[in-house]
């Protein structure tokens, strides 16, 4: 084999993978996974020293083991020689944030600080910065700061500013050790090039940047010492294609690849398989499902979205307003029912059929009609990200009965994320921002079942990426432009993307019948989301309650 291909590394929420691409069709040639061997710190660090409620932390090292064990193991499933390789891209949970000193090295790793919690990378999902998110929101809105409107009126616990204060605030000592304050999508690259570098996407969507950070006023307003951050954030920002630099010495000792190949700047893992699905029209919304679900989508105007989590000039593709919406809990909505949910029959069934628990729950759930279970659940078992940015919500089941069965309540589980991404289409809609088409990637492209109840709610034919790794084949892409393969994201997507259009269309008849169920679910929504407090009563008794031991 001889044609010259690209690396795209995916660094997900429990793992990352690496795939080898070919460059003149975007043919996905090999692959390769690593679990993180320490997968998400929520409970303790590896020392054993304990985290407080909802924390997210992470260890650097196992992203580095990714990029040392994935990468030749995929050129090896792939056929495929080092000197082959042109360009390596990768892609990043976000907001993943750390504190790190001015050479790269993350604080976590510096002597003495192993047993401090604020020195670790906080992942995305660590949401223990409300209270300091509550803040930023109440005096950006006294002040009438400028770029609120721009994120949808909300600045989210998940982000780098209310993570940021939450180490001022809890541990000063780390916060003014750290030099530089840097999503991990960065910082990988920096392990690659040898050269820190600062993507547009993270600043625009994750930093609060618009023409700039938040003024230093404004800062010291919210924490004196705080616009301290802005210096540990400063750098100029590369736009989504372009060349970090060089594969360095060091870098090419880490991978096995060729020293000075193009090293594409770093992304978001939704936002760069938005040109893995062919997504980069305006009006094409991607919504990239797994453990949580991103809605990124492109369009010509620019509108102020209630609950959006951004919009960007640029910050996806070049030329057009990148929009960013979200869910905080989807697959680990399901993988919790399934933990907490089945009863030792269904288990026992399990094990006679040899089957797992998903596709038991599905086959029985899809023997039901709509609303026949008469169940309505609200999504935000790890809070709302859209349209309420507010993570101290929680769960809600509505309508269950002493017959009701857990296929009944998986399907309403099921159903609720699909309400969830029908809000946040709603909420553009109102907005004057039209969103034509639902375009679907990520591990649960897996379930047509679930699929089928995303057409049938949001009224929208369904398209679905034909790609199982869309953040990696999306990485590559952007590797293929970094390596002047290409001359511009749109013309790489065009010849590297894949997607299946109108994979499924919405059935009248169902979605008639949802959108009863969807008038409950809005009921229920504005009704805990807004007029009461009593999710956010129950997480202060729930808090207060647990032991120190446990916490």
């Amino acid at each position: 084999m001889n044609q010259r291909v690209v690396i795209g590394v995916d660094f997900g929420t429990l793992s990352g993978r690496a795939v080898v691409v070919a460059v003149e069709d975007g043919s996905e040639l090999g692959s390769a996974v690593l679990e993180y061997p320490h997968a998400v710190l929520e409970k303790r660090l590896p020392s054993g020293a304990p985290l407080g409620d909802a924390w997210a932390l992470q260890v650097p090292q196992d992203w580095r083991e990714v990029l040392r064990r994935t990468i030749p193991a995929a050129l090896a499933d792939a056929g495929a020689a080092p000197d082959q390789v042109i360009g390596i891209g990768t892609d990043f949970t976000a907001c993943t944030v750390l504190p790190a000193a001015a050479d790269g090295t993350p604080l976590c790793e510096l002597d003495g600080w192993a047993d401090r919690p604020h020195a670790y990378p906080k992942l995305w999902k660590h949401h223990a910065a409300q209270g300091q998110a509550d803040r930023i929101n109440a005096l950006a809105a006294e002040r009438g700061e400028p770029w609120l409107p721009r994120y949808g009126g909300r600045i989210s616990s998940e982000w780098q500013f209310a993570k940021a204060l939450q180490v001022l605030e809890e541990d000063p000592e780390a916060f003014d050790r750290a030099d530089r304050w840097i999503e991990a999508a960065d910082w990988i690259v920096w392990q690659l090039c040898g050269r820190e570098t600062r993507n547009l996407c993270t600043a625009g969507y994750k930093g609060i940047h618009q023409d700039g950070y938040p003024s230093p006023e404004y800062l010291e307003a919210l924490r004196p010492g705080f616009s301290k951050l802005l210096a540990k954030l400063e750098h100029p920002l590369s736009a989504m294609g372009e060349e970090a630099g060089g594969l360095s010495a060091a870098g090419a000792a880490l991978t096995g690849l060729p020293e000075g190949i193009s090293v594409a700047v770093g992304n978001v893992d939704a936002h760069v398989t938005a040109v893995a699905a062919r997504a980069v029209e305006p009006g094409q919304m991607l919504a990239v499902m797994g453990t949580s679900t991103c809605h990124v989508m492109n369009s010509a105007v620019l509108g102020e979205v209630p609950g959006m989590c951004g919009v960007v000039k640029d910050g996806i593709v070049p030329g057009l307003w990148g929009y960013e919406a979200g869910q905080s809990g989807v697959g680990d909505v399901f993988a919790w029912f399934l933990r907490c949910g089945l009863p030792p029959e269904y288990l026992a069934e399990m094990n006679e059929r040899g089957i797992g628990g998903h596709e038991l729950l599905t086959e029985k759930a899809a023997r039901q009609e709509v609303g026949e279970h008469g169940l309505v659940a609200l999504d935000w078992h790890n809070g709302n990200r859209s349209v309420l940015v507010d993570h101290d919500l929680s769960g809600v089941l509505v309508g269950a009965t002493l017959a009701t069965r857990p296929e009944e309540i998986y399907r309403a589980l099921l159903e609720a994320t699909a309400f969830g991404t029908r809000t946040i289409i709603d909420a553009f809609e109102r907005a004057g921002v039209a969103v034509g088409e639902l375009i679907v990637a990520g591990g649960l492209l897996r379930s047509p079942f679930l699929m089928q109840i995303y057409a049938d709610i949001t009224r929208r034919p369904l398209s679905v990426s034909a790609s199982p790794q869309g953040p990696a084949l999306g990485s590559a892409v952007h590797a293929a432009v970094a390596a002047g393969a290409y001359p511009d994201v749109q013309a790489a997507s065009a010849a590297m993307g894949k997607v299946r259009r109108n994979a499924y269309l919405p059935d009248p008849r169902r979605a008639d019948a949802y959108d009863a169920l969807y008038a409950v679910y809005t009921e229920l929504h504005d009704h805990f989301g807004r007029e009461t407090d009593a999710l956010h009563r129950l997480r202060r008794i729930r808090t207060a309650s647990r032991p120190v031991s446990r916490r």
